[in-house]
């Protein structure tokens, strides 16, 4: 693998979060990612323990919290996240009440994201905002809203929706972040050219399953 596989694999969460994932392909994903040293593989909560127990500290492991569409209650986010920390998460990537951001209800998901962000403490937070279904000014909203709450990513997409990361978006994003946040892609980002354009564009992460096979000529299509 060359240096520039390398570089770009460090940025990558590696991915598997499909509905009816079995074992085989969460162990197969883990591999992969302790092997090429990714940023951290993003597997469902029901996988997190036994994630942890099979492979200890030897990986960075992300799970995904009111996912994907986001509208259980602050209360059940909240919920889901200690038991994912306590089963050895590493990483929450939350997805957002959207029905509160089209209510224009932003204090209730300013109060959201602080609260999981509180949960957290110096672990990692992202912030699933999914774009393909916000205004430009929501988004910007978001941006703000993310900052505020000192979240410490914010992310486009869950993957699952009706359209995926766009470097329109990322860049907007890079417009009205914080400096403490970072940016990460996530949706439809399955060639070399992708990643690197993201990559270039200001992510610091990028949600996907394809980079180890392709990186390695033998792309999947796993997310």
């Amino acid at each position: 693998m060359s240096r520039k596989e390398s570089e770009i694999l460090s940025y990558v969460d590696h991915t598997q979060l499909k509905a009816f994932a079995v074992w085989e392909d969460i162990r197969k994903l883990c591999e992969e990612a302790v092997e090429c040293r990714t940023a951290s593989v993003c597997i469902p909560p029901c996988y997190v323990k036994r994630a942890r127990e099979s492979y200890g500290n030897s990986l960075t492991i992300c799970t995904v919290v009111g996912f994907p569409l986001g509208y259980s209650v602050k209360e059940a986010k909240l919920c889901e996240t200690r038991q994912a920390l306590a089963d050895g998460a590493d990483e929450i990537d939350m997805v957002i009440n959207i029905s509160d951001v089209k209510n224009g209800k932003f204090e209730a998901v300013l109060d959201e994201v602080k609260t999981l962000k509180e949960a957290v403490g110096s672990k990692i937070l992202k912030v699933i905002v999914e774009t393909c279904y916000l205004t430009k000014e929501e988004k910007i909203k978001m941006c703000e809203i993310v900052t505020a709450a000192g979240a410490d990513f914010i992310k486009t997409s869950t993957g699952f929706g009706t359209g995926g990361a766009t470097i329109e978006d990322v860049v907007l994003f890079r417009e009205n972040i914080g400096e403490n946040v970072r940016i990460k892609a996530a949706g439809g980002v399955k060639t070399r050219e992708d990643l690197e354009k993201f990559l270039d564009a200001g992510c610091s992460r990028i949600g996907t399953s394809s980079a180890v096979g392709l990186l390695h000529g033998t792309p999947d299509q796993t997310y």
